[in-house]
């Protein structure tokens, strides 16, 4: 395994900028490339609801505000009492 590219570089990520750089040999990257086994079969799809486009969202958000509203309220009245 002496041919075999340094792990580091073979990240798909980087591996274009090390390629351009001379680091990594093209055909190292073609044959690990080629090596990897396909796992397509366990992929599983994704869906994804941007919260504008969904219709039966409800926003549990204004309700958690409004009940801190409401013990906010009691509380400043309590501490202008004491001032």
């Amino acid at each position: 395994m002496a041919d075999s590219a340094d792990p580091k570089y073979l990240d798909k990520r980087t591996a274009e900028r090390y390629l351009r750089s001379g680091q990594l040999d093209e055909k190292a990257y073609e044959r690990h490339v080629k090596s990897l086994p396909d796992v397509a079969d366990k992929s599983v799809p994704v869906e994804t609801h941007m919260l504008d486009d969904v219709d039966d969202f409800e926003d549990d958000e204004d309700d958690i505000d409004e009940d801190e509203d409401e013990s906010d309220e009691g509380s400043e009245d309590e501490g202008s009492a004491s001032a």
